[in-house]
């Protein structure tokens, strides 16, 4: 019995494949997508294979369900864009900037780059992963003291960066500003 089953599945795929995989290729907007849903009719068809037609008659049969595996196919891409459409709606809420802020971002964005790699990974540490002096120490294989230093002095250029970007000037260059945490912040 096992037999006939692969016997029957391998006559109706060597016979359809190629109309199957045209098929899906013009219907989907990339040839990833195209693919999986030939291997998913073909799994189903493998699956099914008691209820697939013998001969010419396993072509059409194949061709309903690329049909419905497509449709499938569209459901979950037009589910997952829904949810990416309102996942960046929700990031703009929560991080939309005004026009002021935006040329301020530029200036902390250009200034963030010119610093040496070191000094934006122990900056970027600090700012958005929330992290301790203690945590980066163990994360970078440093002792906690070598960690306060090297963070005083990413500090202090990242301060004169953004006073040369024009961010923020003199003194004050930082205060506030995320990627320049306090002292007293560690």
């Amino acid at each position: 019995m096992d037999d006939e089953r692969r016997a029957k599945f391998e006559a109706a795929y060597n016979q359809a494949y190629g109309l199957i995989t045209a098929y899906a290729a013009r219907r989907c907007d990339s040839p990833q997508d195209a693919a999986d849903v030939v291997a998913e009719t073909f799994t189903v068809a493998w699956r099914r294979v008691e209820e697939l037609p013998d001969g010419a008659a396993a072509t059409p049969w194949l061709y309903g369900v690329a049909r419905k595996v497509l449709a499938n196919h569209f459901r979950g891409d037009n589910r997952r864009r829904a949810r990416t459409a309102e996942l960046d709606a929700e990031m703009a809420d929560l991080y939309g900037h005004s026009p002021d802020t935006e040329v301020e971002l530029d200036a902390i964005g250009r200034a963030f780059r010119s610093l040496p790699g070191e000094d934006r990974e122990l900056l970027s540490l600090v700012a958005w992963e929330g992290l301790d002096r203690e945590e980066i120490a163990a994360a970078l294989g440093l002792s906690r003291n070598a960690v306060r230093i090297r963070l005083h002095r990413a500090r202090r250029r990242l301060a004169r960066a953004l006073a040369q970007a024009g961010g923020q000037q003199g003194g004050q260059a930082g205060a506030g500003n995320p990627l320049i945490p306090s002292e007293r912040s560690l």
